[in-house]
């Protein structure tokens, strides 16, 4: 293992456990006590750990997605739907996938499909994604085309966003679009924490024949900063948690909602 693939798996260590001293590294990565430490002086120094006696710990602001990303709450839940939205794909659909933890999910659900799996000379499937994370998870599954957004990278979610984006997304069409929120509401609709993100989500659900919002039952209710264009979604994946109240309330306005 080469010293940057090395760092990088530091930091998965961290993320997973919040935590991490010198003789964790030294077991796990066959490397000496002093090579273990320059390990995590060197992540210190670009300000993604904080050094401790023997060890180091994630950084509250730095280091706060990937642990997000790999001590999710709700992972089971958010597993179900991801299994779910990968069951309306069809083989060659043109998918789109913005950014966040649901979406990640379904990334990797797709990838798993033993029908997408299978060698071909064309793309069994061609996903559009403005999360550069995802872009990441697929980019080595040569069956499937990865289309990239440009715009700025949002550290907070890994999503671009800005009028590059725009560029991209306004020339393409796609069968079916999958956002994830951190909120919705049946009457203010959907949610999430930054009005960029917002925009491209929103274009992304325009351009595709079906818009689909994935998110577990606790987002239900809760209300985000930026809202979505409304009309856009018709279609709602969410775990058995949903309520029958609110289960109606969606059917009123004309959303469809798959339980997982």
């Amino acid at each position: 293992m080469n010293r940057a693939t090395r760092l990088i798996a530091v930091l998965d260590l961290l993320a997973a456990t919040g935590e991490a001293n010198v003789e964790d590294i030294v077991a796990k990565f066959d490397v000496s006590a002093a090579t273990a430490r320059r390990d995590l002086d060197t992540l210190a120094r670009q300000q993604l750990l904080t050094r401790t006696h023997g060890g180091a710990v994630g950084r509250s602001i730095a280091y706060d997605l990937p642990l997000r990303y790999k001590q999710e709450q709700h992972a089971g839940e958010k597993l179900k739907i991801a299994q779910a939205a990968s069951g309306l794909v069809k083989l060659g659909d043109v998918v789109g996938l913005c950014g966040g933890t649901t979406s990640t999910a379904i990334a990797k659900a797709l990838s798993s499909r033993d029908d997408l799996m299978e060698p071909s000379p064309y793309p069994n499937l061609t996903v559009v994604t403005n999360a550069i994370n995802i872009a990441a998870q697929l980019v080595m599954r040569p069956q499937i085309k990865t289309v990239v957004t440009g715009g700025v990278v949002q550290a907070r979610s890994y999503e671009l966003v800005g009028p590059y984006s725009d560029v991209v997304l306004e020339k393409i069409t796609m069968d079916i679009a999958f956002v994830g929120v951190n909120g919705i509401d049946p009457v203010m609709g959907a949610t999430v924490h930054d009005e960029l993100e917002a925009r491209v989500n929103s274009l992304m659900a325009r351009r595709a024949t079906r818009a689909v919002i994935v998110a577990d039952a606790s987002k239900i209710g809760c209300r985000a900063f930026a809202t979505l264009s409304q009309n856009t979604f018709n279609t709602f994946i969410t775990d058995s948690a949903i309520s029958a109240t609110q289960l109606a309330a969606f059917a009123d306005r004309g959303i469809e909602v798959i339980i997982a």
